[in-house]
């Protein structure tokens, strides 16, 4: 083993490699497969005993060196005998192993041998050479020797992982060796700069870059570095890259690898794997160790493995226990671990001295969206339609990889229509496709099935713009788009907490499709499909979960199974009746409040449909102007009015150019063709 976490570097190890313990095996085969072969006897004559022999026509070849004046002559297998004697060579007895005889001679001159070959009219055939060594016949020797060298030499790289790369290869030999990536200080080039929004994680993991840059200003007044931060949030919120951002800022050695890494086909690979990593991050400490996707090996131990078949994992996991309490707390080396499912994590794994600190990446809001979009606008040539704000608007719920998809997209879409710049359309469609899906303009519809489509869109549309609660309407369409046949765009509310009346005016904008049809149709068809199952969830979401029922009133009947009790429900059927019951009251209010709002709004929603029918796109400002104007502001609106006096000092400071009005700007989009 080496240092074992001191300060100073040492050199590189002397390793033996195990590798070199099958060399003299393959030589000793390599020698038995030419000793093998057949054997040849030679005999050396006097020029005179060579002519008395060739007179008899006893060589069938003869090879003359023209600079060593000499030959070598093949004997006829049949006059064997008359050449060569009992005593000349060695086991005479075996002969039957010997598979050609020759004849060495040194010659007085070529043109004396060449004067005896025509007198004496010799039939062996004759070759003359300038050198006493052929490259062919070295080939033919020595070729099979050095074709299996070639074999060996790569079938041991193969076989020890190519000997490549940081962390060990994936071979035979290397099995048991970290398959984790090493970023030197010198190759990080991701920097906090690099990461947009989430200020109160970068907030959290500035105190661990701190520590790496000064160590010392810590231990003096002893305190204790936490020993590893856990990053938890959902997919695509830049757990990885703010880890990265940390590695860069701090300047030393960054290992990365996920969590899956550890798990092998072999026994014992995963703690073996695992005993490498933290040797190798001691050598380079101070350092940085990640682990994306810790879930996979974390798991809780204990649960559901009735068949022991999670042996192997758990062992990986003890190991990594067992690596991370043997760190001294001011090592140098910092762990970093990175999962969306830290409910199913072990309770060892999370304790103070472990994972001192979880630090949670949620989606980024209203403000960080929009930073997050400049980061990945400025790789794309846009136009001056482009408006950052609006575009962070329109993505509530987005990840920063969902909105860098967004940013790709946008370039992809212009790209196909022969653009020069990527312009606010194309961001707008690109929005559309990856929510809803790739627009089918092509698909056959009925001019009824038309109608009763838009019939259904304009009744979303007009509920949702006549309730205070209910989501800001951005655009109408009854083209085709995946697998929905028409589609009504709102603007969610980003709301940290939501009362009964707004989850009330939801469930009516969902049912006002239905009520439509129900109403002006006098049908209903399988069209509110997806809206059926979004109210049901909803309404029995607040009866069961946030307890929002006249008859079952501060309650909430969760799930407990996941808490270790053998309960499904906790309620009786008694209870589960009275349940249903208040789902099909809120849902039948609902539903008729939606259809007295259409009916009081009849005429209006009936120019919408129309207008809808035209154009098959309509945006807010075409319901806008058939409903006038809404008296409720949006709360994303009153957000962006609390923030516009610290946004405008800023700009001010910066000598930036006031930026123009939001309600301005939305009334500049343009309908699609």
């Amino acid at each position: 083993m080496a240092n074992n976490g001191n300060n100073k570097k040492p050199g590189k190890p002397m390793r033996f490699n195990p590798i070199w313990l099958y060399a003299p095996v393959f030589l000793i085969l390599a020698t038995l497969f030419f000793v093998d072969r057949d054997i040849t006897s030679q005999k050396e004559l006097s020029w005179n005993e060579f002519q008395n022999i060739a007179k008899k026509q006893a060589f069938t070849d003869i090879v003359v060196n023209r600079k060593e004046n000499t030959l070598k002559a093949r004997v006829d297998p049949a006059k064997v005998d008359s050449v060569f004697k009992k005593g000349d060579i060695p086991s005479f007895q075996d002969r039957g192993n010997i598979s050609d005889y020759y004849i060495n001679t040194q010659i007085p001159s070529v043109d004396k041998f060449s004067d005896f070959y025509d007198q004496n009219q010799i039939t062996a055939k004759v070759k003359y050479e300038d050198s006493k060594f052929s490259f062919t016949s070295i080939l033919i020797a020595w070729g099979p020797l050095i074709l299996l060298l070639v074999f060996w030499f790569w079938m041991m790289r193969r076989m020890s992982g190519g000997g490549g790369g940081s962390g060990g290869g994936g071979g035979v030999f290397n099995v048991g060796k970290s398959k984790a990536k090493l970023y030197d200080k010198t190759n990080i080039h991701v920097t906090f700069s690099d990461v947009a929004g989430l200020h109160e994680a970068k907030q959290e993991v500035e105190e661990i870059v701190h520590f790496l840059k000064n160590p010392s200003k810590y231990t003096e007044l002893g305190g204790k570095i936490p020993k590893g931060a856990l990053l938890v949030g959902p997919p695509g919120t830049g757990k990885t890259l703010l880890a990265k951002a940390v590695a860069g800022e701090a300047h030393v050695p960054f290992f990365s690898l996920s969590g899956s890494d550890f798990v092998e086909m072999f026994v014992g690979v995963g703690a073996s794997r695992v005993r490498d990593l933290f040797r190798q991050a001691k050598e380079k400490a101070p350092c940085i160790i990640f682990i994306d996707e810790i879930d996979a090996v974390g798991r809780a131990r204990g649960k559901g493995n009735n068949f022991s078949g999670n042996d192997e994992r758990e062992n990986t996991l003890n190991q990594l226990l067992t690596e991370m309490d043997g760190f001294g707390s001011n090592s140098g080396v910092i762990i970093l671990a990175a999962t969306n499912r830290a409910d199913v994590l072990d309770s060892a794994l999370l304790r103070a001295g472990r994972f001192d600190r979880q630090i949670y990446v949620d989606l980024p809001d209203l403000n960080d969206r929009k930073e997050i979009f400049l980061v990945h606008l400025k790789p794309l040539k846009t136009d001056k339609s482009v408006d950052v704000e609006f575009l962070s608007r329109q993505t509530p719920g987005f990840s920063g990889a969902d909105i860098a998809n967004v940013c790709n997209e946008a370039a992809l879409i212009a790209a196909r229509s022969n653009k020069n710049f990527v312009d606010k359309e194309d961001f707008m469609n690109a929005v559309d496709r990856i929510v809803g899906g790739l627009e089918k303009k092509n698909k056959i519809t009925t001019e009824e099935e038309r109608r009763s489509i838009a019939i259904h869109e304009a009744g979303h549309a007009t509920i949702s713009w006549m309730l205070r609660y209910a989501n800001p309407l951005v655009k109408v369409t009854i083209v085709p788009r995946g697998k929905a046949l028409g589609a009504a765009w709102y603007l969610p509310e980003e709301r940290q907490i939501t009362t009964t009346e707004a989850l009330q005016d939801q469930l009516c904008a969902l049912l006002g499709g239905r009520a439509a049809e129900d109403l002006f149709l006098g049908r209903v068809s399988t069209g509110a499909a997806n809206d059926l199952e979004r109210v049901t969830k909803l309404a029995y979401a607040m009866v069961t979960y946030y307890g929002m029922s006249d008859k079952l009133p501060n309650i909430n009947y969760y799930e407990m199974q996941n808490d270790g009790w053998n309960l499904t429900k906790p309620y009786s059927d008694t209870t589960a009746e009275v349940i249903d019951a208040e789902v099909n009251r809120i849902i039948s209010e609902q539903y008729e409040r939606a259809k007295s709002i259409l009916r009081e709004h009849e005429a209006r929603h009936h120019e919408l449909a129309d207008l809808l029918l035209k154009r098959e796109v309509i945006l807010a400002d075409d319901v806008e102007r058939i409903f006038g104007k809404r008296p409720w502001a949006s709360r994303t609106e009153e957000l962006l009015g609390l923030n516009a006096p610290a946004t405008a000092t800023e700009e001010t400071t910066a000598d930036a150019e006031a930026p123009i009005p939001v309600e301005g700007e939305e009334k500049t989009e343009e309908h699609p063709e």
